[in-house]
Formats: structure tokens, C-alpha cells, sequence
């Protein structure tokens, strides 16, 4: 879908080829079949009007989330019919922030990848700060074209963007599984996975991706949640785990050093050497030597 079919679906006219700003109430809801815009989208819903699937999830959302929609998404929704919809939904074009810096800058806003169930929840103020960027970015797109209007079209999305980054940091805390919980929670899963050598033997080392699974978050959100609360990377704390467990075996156990890389998931033991070495700064045999 292009800008202009999109601004013809809402009534509206293309004021810029790549960004549009558009009020949902606008919307012909008759027509809102699934599609994939093939673009980015930042909704905000001041009404719940429906059920909206997307990514293979249907969900009911209530007024204060902000929902994000990347390309290739597939979207519609189930509408209420006694409730118009309410809010309002900026999108804009990959091609709008190729080669550019906010382009470079866009692996910092990967909530575009976080679950259906992962969207942001407003409180009142983050409210009224995201709905001065709406009219901000709207803005720019009455006023006269010139050679500055795609740059500040671009500060404005990642103005925007970077807002919802911050309150997405203010969730993680205030949902936290209550914080503390989240941590400790993470703590036993790995404890208990790396502890059952027969489970890191068959199965190899836990994973990202599986460790989100436990906790039904997608790999992003998880990701993000254990940096907060840990100040690691998710895959740094699941290393940190399998060290710890390594050096009490070398420490505790009469196992080779080949034994022990097959317990904690190394296909061989020269790649468990190499990975100690480089958490450590010693081989396992000369930890063990020295322990």
C-alpha cells in the first residue's frame, strides 16, 4: 500500500509521499479488510472499538495504547458496532528513513517486534506528550515543502519514537511480574535448566528465545525486560549462568573437562574451552588447577 492509497482509505489528502498523520475516526470501517500497509505504523486508541488481529493474535485493546505495526504485518479489525473508532495512527515509509539517521538508528526502537500483548500502555501525561507529537508531525505536514521538511518530518518520528521507547522502559518497571519477581523467576528457570545436565545434554544450551517462551513474552520484549532489571543482555545472563555452573563442576566434580562441556550443551569440548577462556581469562584446567 502506497501513502496516497492509504490517505484515500481515511478521506483525506497526500501531503507527503513517504508520512501521514490521520484521525481513525475518519475511517471508511466497511473496507477494513486484512492488509498488509507495508509500513510503519504508531497507533494510538483513545476508544475501544474492536478486536484487532494481529501477527496471527487477536486482541481488545483499551483507550491509551499505543500499538505498532511494521511491514509486512497483516492487520484488520473486528469492529464494535456501537462504538466508533477514536485515535489517531501516523505512518510512514521505509523509504522515508533509508540511508538516513534515524534509519541507523532504528535498531532502538524494536518494540516494532514486540507480541501483539506487548503494547504500550499509557499513563495521562505520556498521554498528552504523544499526542503534542501527532500534532507536531500533522503539523509539519501543512506547512509549505522546502528542503527541510523530510528532516524534520524524521526528528519528529524519532521524537516520537523515542518517547515510546522511554515509556516502555517506565512499563518494564511498573509491570516488572513485579521486578524483583521477574528476576528471580529468570534466575530458578536457568538454575534448574542448567542444573539437569540431561536437559542441556539433549536439548544444548537455554536459549533466548526459549527463556521468552517461559515467560510468554516475545524474544524482544524479554530481551529488554532482563537488560532493564539486570543491566545485561539476556544472552550475557544466560552465559553468566552456564560460567557459574562450569566453575562450581570444575571446582566440585571428578568430571573431565569433556564431560562437563557435554552436561552444560557443547557439541564439543574445545568450543566449552574456548568460551570459558573468554569469560574468564584461564582454560577450564587451569581454573581447576588453580581452584
Amino acid at each position: 500500500m502506497t501513502i496516497d492509497q492509504f490517505n484515500r482509505y481515511f478521506g483525506q489528502p497526500t501531503l507527503h509521499p513517504h508520512v501521514s498523520v490521520v484521525d481513525l475516526g475518519r475511517a471508511d470501517i466497511r473496507q477494513f479488510y486484512p492488509t498488509d500497509l507495508g509500513m510503519y505504523c504508531v497507533v494510538m486508541l483513545d476508544t475501544a472499538f474492536g478486536e484487532i488481529h494481529l501477527r496471527g493474535t487477536r486482541m481488545r485493546y483499551g483507550a491509551g495504547t499505543i500499538l505498532t505495526i511494521k511491514p509486512g504485518d497483516i492487520v484488520s479489525v473486528d469492529f464494535d458496532p456501537s462504538r466508533r473508532p477514536q485515535g489517531q495512527m501516523i505512518a510512514f515509509s521505509p523509504e522515508l528513513i533509508a540511508n538516513t539517521g534515524l534509519g541507523r538508528d532504528f535498531y532502538m526502537f524494536n518494540f516494532f517486534d514486540y507480541e501483539v500483548s506487548e503494547a504500550l500502555e499509557l499513563q495521562e501525561a505520556e498521554r498528552r506528550v504523544m499526542t503534542n507529537c501527532f500534532a507536531n508531525i500533522n503539523a509539519e505536514l501543512h506547512a509549505p515543502d522546502d528542503e527541510l521538511t523530510g528532516h524534520m518530518l524524521r526528528l519528529g518520528i524519532g521524537q516520537m519514537l523515542s518517547y515510546c521507547r522511554r515509556y516502555y522502559e517506565r512499563q518494564f518497571d511498573t509491570r516488572k511480574f513485579k521486578n524483583n519477581d521477574f528476576v528471580t523467576r529468570l534466575e530458578s528457570l536457568l538454575d534448574n535448566y542448567i542444573g539437569a545436565s540431561e536437559m542441556t545434554s539433549l536439548n544444548g544450551q537455554p536459549t533466548v528465545a526459549w527463556c521468552a517462551e517461559q515467560f510468554h513474552l516475545s524474544p524482544n520484549y524479554f530481551g529488554d525486560m532482563v537488560k532493564r532489571q539486570t543491566h545485561m543482555t539476556a544472552q550475557e545472563y544466560i552465559h553468566g549462568k552456564l560460567i557459574e555452573k562450569a566453575k562450581a563442576m570444575l571446582r566440585h566434580s571428578s568430571l573431565s573437562i569433556g564431560e562437563i562441556a557435554d552436561q552444560l550443551g557443547f557439541a564439543y569440548p574445545n568450543h566449552f574451552t574456548r568460551f570459558f577462556r573468554t569469560k574468564t581469562g584461564m582454560s577450564p584446567s587451569e581454573y581447576r588447577k588453580k581452584e
